[in-house]
């Protein structure tokens, strides 16, 4: 555990030209002392507050009567500050639009893969490869995929995105079940879904702050983790059947249909209770102005460099657990989709507790628990049997879930709105921008020396990456992170100072 000593001072608790409308209430911002467009609907509360509460808050009744209403009502206060921003219509049509269409995305992943180790005889290179591809675009063309998203309408850039994602799935998976589908088409099929991915990241990062305004932002990136985790935890499974019963394309297809899902919520949101911000005029050097913003903020630097290495060498579990499957273990495709589900519970719990923060998470915790996941992910490649490997899942997918929570919390509830798209592109870039270095180089790494070593490589190097950038960023940002111990009670951490 670490103290509580000392933190990081909020970035926007400064005046400055890129946050000109500073109050000295750290909590509020232009857009809470305005009249609030997204009120809960009846039967839902307030972030924090329980159903009763909410009701009741007109209530002149005398302190100690409210104190003992809300220990009457523990599980609902809990489950009201969970679930707070699905009391936003616009927020509940959203939030289970994406969950279908992140099913899909979850049974491709794993058919992709298993497609391409039938292809190609088992290379694990060649799935590096795949994957290497698809992320590909994320590194060339998200920044300007936040430039967009900053300057146009959310709503129409989604319904593109998620069109041409949903095509290009159905051609590979229309090429698989015709039986006609080589390793080149796929290679060049998962460059074309990764372009459509790197203008959709940005945008729908951006589009989640409009839908629900600031004060339920950190609820509504939790709850947007529990989608795509609750997708991680049916989707492998169920392309595991399908792929046994009918094969791999039909996975592939249901894909391209559950995109139908996505562009019907984004047609049915009401975009008059959206909030809107001021978007920047066509401007030259936009994307050069997202950098610049950046390199004056020692704290999202410090976060980004974390989530890079992270996200290079640490999650490619896709990859990793193909090769651990079927080369390690001897297993099927049945078995495979099952590790991806027995993964996603320890994700979707992570995604659950992060739902419940009310506050911008502290860099030490981002950095502690991206430390935690790497040392997990070298021990989880140590595992000498399939049920073994299979148990300590869990744990993997709940740190890695905790590290990429709060870092993205991080990042969006201290970044200035207008730049929003463009600095989330960036952090959008950095954490999936190196999975073509991380996966090509794992992917080598499993053919030639065992399967094993693309985990406890992969944790190694993500290990070593997080403490070099925490030492190097720290200094540049003006935060000091050092080791912690207090002997008592013992306690293991970080500490973050400011210079």
């Amino acid at each position: 555990m670490t103290q509580a000593s000392s933190t990081l001072p909020d970035p926007s608790g400064e005046l400055s030209p890129q946050n000109p409308d500073h109050n000295p209430d750290p909590d509020l911002d232009s857009d809470d002392l305005a009249a609030d467009s997204n009120p809960p609907e009846p039967g839902f509360a307030e972030p924090g507050t329980s159903v009763a509460q909410a009701d009741d808050a007109d209530d002149p009744s005398d302190v100690a009567s409210r104190a003992r209403r809300r220990r009457r009502l523990p599980s609902l206060s809990s489950a009201a500050s969970t679930f707070a921003a699905l009391g936003i219509r616009n927020y509940r049509i959203y939030f289970f639009g994406a969950l279908f269409s992140n099913i899909g995305t979850w049974m491709q992943r794993v058919a992709q893969d298993w497609l391409v180790l039938e292809l190609s005889h088992g290379s694990g290179f060649a799935v590096g490869l795949t994957t290497a591809l698809q992320f590909l675009p994320m590194l060339l063309m998200t920044p300007y995929g936040g430039v967009i998203a900053d300057r146009f309408d959310k709503r129409t850039i989604l319904r593109i995105t998620q069109t041409w994602m949903a095509l290009s799935a159905g051609a590979l998976g229309i090429m698989a079940v015709a039986g006609v589908a080589q390793v080149w088409e796929v290679f060049v099929l998962a460059f074309v879904f990764g372009m459509g991915t790197a203008f959709d990241n940005p945008a729908r990062q951006a589009f989640v702050s409009e839908v629900v305004g600031r004060d339920r932002l950190p609820n509504a990136i939790g709850l947007n983790s529990t989608s795509f985790n609750a997708a991680r935890l049916i989707g492998p499974a169920v392309a595991g059947l399908v792929i046994a019963g009918f094969g791999t394309g039909w996975a592939i297809l249901a894909n391209a249909i559950s995109y139908l899902s996505m562009i019907v919520a984004i047609t049915l949101i009401d975009p008059k209770r959206l909030q809107k911000f001021d978007r920047p005029p066509r401007a030259k050097r936009q994307i050069r102005e997202g950098f610049a913003y950046i390199r004056q903020r020692g704290d999202i630097m410090l976060v980004m460099g974390t989530v890079f290495f992270i996200g290079t060498f640490g999650l490619n579990f896709q990859m990793t657990s193909a090769l651990m499957a079927q080369q390690t273990f001897h297993k099927g495709a049945g078995q495979y989709g099952i590790l991806g589900t027995i993964m996603a519970i320890g994700s979707l719990i992570g995604s659950l507790i992060g739902a419940r923060r009310k506050t911008k998470p502290r860099i030490r915790f981002v950095i502690t628990m991206a430390l935690v996941f790497a040392a997990i992910e070298i021990i989880v490649g140590m595992m000498p049997t399939f049920w073994s490997y299979a148990a300590l899942l869990p744990f993997m997918g709940l740190a890695s879930l905790l590290t990429l929570n709060s870092a993205n919390m991080s990042v969006q509830m201290g970044v200035d709105p207008k730049l929003r798209g463009r600095v989330m592109a960036i952090y959008m870039m950095l954490m999936q921008g190196g999975t073509p270095l991380g996966s090509t180089f794992l992917g080598w790494v499993g053919q030639v020396f065992g399967a094993r070593w693309t985990l406890i490589g992969g944790g190694g190097l993500a290990l070593i990456g997080v403490l070099v950038s925490a030492a190097i960023l720290s200094r540049r940002g003006g935060v000091r992170v050092s080791p912690e111990v207090t002997l008592r009670p013992l306690h293991l951490g970080l500490r973050t100072h400011t210079r």
